[in-house]
C-alpha cells in the first residue's frame, strides 16, 4: 500500500494520506490479514477497505 495515496472524509472533510488513517476491523468474513479498513484519524468514520495482499 502506497504512502502516497490520499484519502478524504465524506463526513468530515478531513484530507489524510495512507500512513495517517486509523484502522479497525473489516467486516463481512474479509480475511483481515489480506484486507484493512481505513478509517479518517480525525472523526474514526471508514473511508474505504484496501486489499493489502498476502505474505
Amino acid at each position: 500500500m502506497s504512502d502516497g495515496s490520499r484519502y478524504t472524509c465524506d463526513d468530515c472533510g478531513t484530507g489524510f494520506r495512507t500512513s495517517e488513517a486509523t484502522r479497525t476491523r473489516t467486516m463481512g468474513g474479509l480475511d483481515p490479514d489480506a484486507w484493512q479498513t481505513l478509517c479518517c484519524p480525525a472523526c474514526g468514520v471508514r473511508v474505504k477497505t484496501v486489499f493489502v495482499g498476502l505474505d
